[in-house]
């Protein structure tokens, strides 16, 4: 592999402190941006038995200082990784990653174990040994891969496949009455450790799913799977076919529940817009309302300014006690229209008993009264 197309890691760490996706963590590196390529890989990675290796040429290790500086582009670092590669998943993947990483000119070469070898020394697998090789075909750091892999690495296996480092997690991996399989390789100085992503593992994913069978065994179930098929013994078919109903009938309950919540909800929010509006209005009602008829309202100065224009319409103005009184005037002498004469006779005892008398009607003006009229009196002689 050229060094063009080694990842460059820069030493920039991230600013999130929680771990990131697949276990990432502030620690780890990131890649500096490349420029986007069309050309990619279009195959797997082949197996080391299709390959075909020219045993002409001696094969010399590299140390480790050698290995870091860089090697030339045709001849890079071999370096062997081997694992079961279960259900294949991201720890898996970063593992292989910081393989591939570890030198800048590096050729990864994985070794998968075959299924006999991991059912005696390890248990059982949930993928046979050809999905195994399949998946790790097809992940991108990988160079070869080799099939039926040595559950122990011995000399004759490492000049086999000329094999520079072995990369693995550096926890001790005991197995086969060893306390740890990769001693022998540390002690030969061919170890490259690499570490863990905490939080997955294929027992981590076998764990979920045995806790939750139920739910998978029921999912299966709604998908066309027989009960022969999931190893469900009849009495369970029934069993999982009645917790779907009940389950399908508590989700309507729930929808019903949540559009209802939903429905109180916009009432309520309704009904405390309304009052609130109402409590708006009511204040401008009531404001309007003192400012009329209140105490100090509009309607009382229209009150008491209009009884103070009525009592002055109603009652004159008095006059001055110091101004002087007027004198009465003499009655002026009326006469009656039918009355001949012109002038009243100068004495009574001139004229006839048998006559006509003659009446002097004299009037008279009396003062104004409070009330402002005046009252003709009529005097009769």
């Amino acid at each position: 592999m050229d060094a063009q197309s080694s990842a460059k890691v820069n030493t920039r760490k991230r600013r999130k402190e929680a771990p990131g996706p697949n276990g990432a963590t502030e620690e780890d590196g990131i890649p500096s941006k490349m420029t986007r390529c069309a050309v990619g890989l279009r195959e797997p990675a082949p197996f080391s038995d299709e390959i075909e290796v020219d045993f002409s040429k001696p094969y010399v290790r590299v140390t480790m200082e050698e290995a870091s500086r860089g090697t030339p582009y045709e001849r890079p670092v071999r370096v062997y990784a081997d694992g079961i590669f279960d259900l294949f998943h991201s720890g898996h993947a970063r593992a292989l990653m910081q393989a591939k990483n570890l030198f800048p000119n590096t050729y990864l070469i994985v070794g998968v174990c075959s299924d006999e070898l991991t059912h005696n020394f390890k248990g059982f697998t949930v993928m046979n040994e050809t999905e195994r090789y399949d998946a790790v075909q097809h992940c991108r750091y990988v160079d070869e891969v080799v099939r039926n892999a040595p559950w122990t690495l011995t000399p004759e296996f490492l000049a086999e496949h000329r094999i520079d480092f072995v990369a693995h997690d550096d926890i001790p991996y005991s197995s086969a009455g060893s306390d740890d399989v990769y001693k022998h390789i540390k002690e030969a100085g061919m170890f490259a450790p690499t570490q863990r992503t905490e939080g997955i593992s294929t027992s981590d994913i076998i764990t979920r799913i045995v806790r939750d069978y139920d739910v998978y065994a029921r999912r299966n179930l709604q998908r066309g799977y027989t009960a022969k098929e999931l190893n469900v013994s009849f009495i369970n078919e029934k069993k999982y076919h009645l917790q779907e109903r009940v389950d399908k009938v508590k989700k309507k309950v729930k929808d019903v529940e949540e559009k209802s919540k939903e429905f109180v909800q916009k009432v309520e929010e309704k009904s405390i817009d309304l009052i609130q509006k109402w409590e708006e209005k009511s204040r401008e009602f009531i404001g309007s309302f003192l400012e009329m008829f209140g105490p100090e309202g509009a309607l009382k100065h229209m009150l008491k300014e209009g009884k103070g224009r009525m009592l002055q319409a109603i009652s004159p103005k008095q006059s001055p006690s110091n101004s002087p009184t007027r004198e009465r005037s003499p009655s002026p002498s009326f006469r009656w229209p039918f009355s001949g004469k012109t002038s009243p006779p100068s004495s009574p005892a001139n004229l006839s008993r048998h006559k006509a008398a003659a009446y002097d009607i004299r009037y008279s003006y009396l003062e104004q009264s409070k009330f402002g009229s005046h009252v003709l009196l009529a005097q009769v002689q």
